[in-house]
């Protein structure tokens, strides 16, 4: 009895782990061979195994023949840490870890396990997430070898249920693609049809993951992201453990991962790092910050165009004169600001980063300044542009934040041309396109539309852990809960 409970959790481990790509199980020598190992390949040391297993054993067998025993076996590998046990467990346990077990073939119920591991991979010194800085948490990023993310990701994530299918694209690049997601919890739904798109890709060279996400979109004629990109391990694994599916391309250090919603733009892991009343708070601000950022141009057009009757009489004054020799109307006075900000942040991107930021620095005082003494613009719109651009760098993901500046200009023209009622135009076709668009059938701006409230836990708002064990309903994914809320938040405190 003992031993067919053995064999069928054992049966049941392969049968998970042969469904990633990156899990190994063959003869140790030769094609028939007694001995049987297995590994994942992004967990191990390749090295190790060639210089410390393979390569003796090769000498050994030459004079004579291999052991029948797994203990003599372990006398010839030149490895100290070597376990041997029969518990399944443990065995699988010691494989996501980054060991091998090796088998008797016919023999399943024992294994001698090798520490094959390498703790240093993906850890060097310039794979910080320079993009999606943040003061709490982890600082370590992906890098450009395939393996070696899946490695980070398998670090993190120690369970045979981590599914990796690897696919290739690219009629001269052959690049390596792959499809990493959580099985029983993910939907199969967008499993299938990630793999699906990928596999109907018809390109010559793929050079990195953002190519990806537009060729896969649901939309490829929207501003807006339909994938998450990020260079942060955290927010992949993190994403993961909520149903997502990452997508990881080979020479890129960026990471899709889908379905999202418009909201999961302007999550920060350091929102999870925090209490929850902060992360909500900073949230807030960052959406606020999104919602002036795109408005307050378009609203100065408008008013100073249109409606000035709205303008309170204490601030007329200072208006008047700010814009007394001003020879440009709003809108023209707005675009040309706009665009100088534009130019300045394009070329302090595109420079070295000591000369681009002195550039930023230098630049916007010296244009701004100047163009105010030459009555190019005035000193209120000067300050109104200046905190819209800062308001859009707030939002986390970079091309999130290309779009909000990208939505501006539209709103300005159409606030130049019909006021008010432009900038209501022009929302509501904003809105039209949102509420159509989807991220892998999922719904863009769910859980606004449809409304499912049970996905406010963590959308413009980070409830706490407790409000959170419960994954999204937008997802519709296999397992409901993440962990039990309850004992979480039980307090186990030890009586004085």
């Amino acid at each position: 009895m003992r031993r067919r409970g053995y064999m069928d959790k054992w049966t049941e481990f392969l049968a998970l782990a042969q469904d990633s790509h990156d899990f190994r199980r063959h003869s140790l020598l030769e094609a028939d061979g007694k001995f049987i190992i297995s590994c994942y390949q992004t967990l191990i040391k390749s090295e190790r195994l060639q210089s410390n297993i393979l390569q003796p054993l090769q000498e050994f067998i030459r004079t004579q023949d291999l052991p029948n025993d797994l203990h003599d076996l372990a006398e010839l590998i030149s490895i100290e840490n070597i376990t041997f046990t029969d518990d399944v467990s443990t065995i699988a346990s010691k494989i996501m870890s980054g060991y091998a077990a090796v088998q008797i073939r016919g023999d399943d119920c024992y294994s001698a396990l090798i520490d094959l591991s390498d703790a240093t991979r993906g850890l060097r010194t310039d794979n910080d997430t320079e993009n999606e800085f943040s003061v709490v948490g982890p600082k370590v990023g992906f890098v450009e070898d395939l393996d070696i993310n899946l490695h980070l990701i398998r670090q993190q994530i120690r369970t045979p249920n981590l599914i990796i299918k690897e696919i290739t694209i690219g009629t001269m690049s052959h690049t390596r693609v792959a499809v990493v997601y959580i099985q029983d919890v993910t939907n199969p739904k967008h499993v299938q049809t990630v793999e699906q798109r990928l596999q109907n890709i018809d390109f010559d060279i793929i050079f990195d993951s953002s190519q990806l996400d537009q060729i896969m979109s649901d939309n490829s004629h929207t501003p807006f992201p339909l994938f998450l990109s990020t260079e942060r391990i955290d927010r992949v694994i993190y994403g993961l453990t909520l149903g997502q599916v990452a997508i990881i391309s080979s020479a890129s250090p960026y990471v899709l991962t889908g379905p999202t919603t418009i909201f999961d733009f302007f999550i920060s892991p350091e929102d999870y790092y925090l209490p929850w009343v902060l992360g909500s708070l900073f949230r807030l601000i960052r959406i606020f910050g999104v919602c002036f950022s795109v408005l307050m141009t378009p609203a100065y057009t408008a008013v100073l165009t249109f409606h000035l009757e709205m303008i309170p009489k204490d601030m007329l004054g200072p208006i008047i004169i700010s814009r007394n020799y001003v020879p440009f109307p709003p809108v023209l006075e707005v675009l040309f600001l706009e665009l100088t900000i534009e130019l300045l942040r394009e070329a302090g991107a595109r420079l070295p980063t000591k000369v681009g930021q002195t550039l930023g620095i230098v630049g916007g005082i010296v244009i701004g300044q100047a163009s105010v003494a030459a009555a190019l613009t005035s000193n209120i719109l000067l300050i109104i542009v200046a905190l819209s651009a800062l308001a859009s760098f707030t939002t986390p993901i970079y091309k999130m934040s290309n779009t909000i500046r990208f939505l501006r200009f539209p709103l300005i023209i159409l606030s130049g041309i019909w006021g008010g009622f432009g900038i209501v135009v022009g929302l509501c076709f904003i809105l039209t396109h949102l509420i159509r668009l989807k991220s892998l059938g999922t719904p863009y701006l769910a859980p606004l539309y449809p409304f499912r409230h049970k996905g406010y836990a963590d959308s413009f708002i980070r409830a706490s852990y407790s409000k959170t064990a419960r994954r999204s309903p937008i997802l519709q994914t296999i397992s409901e809960w993440r962990y039990n809320a309850r004992t979480a938040n039980e307090q186990k405190d030890i009586d004085d």
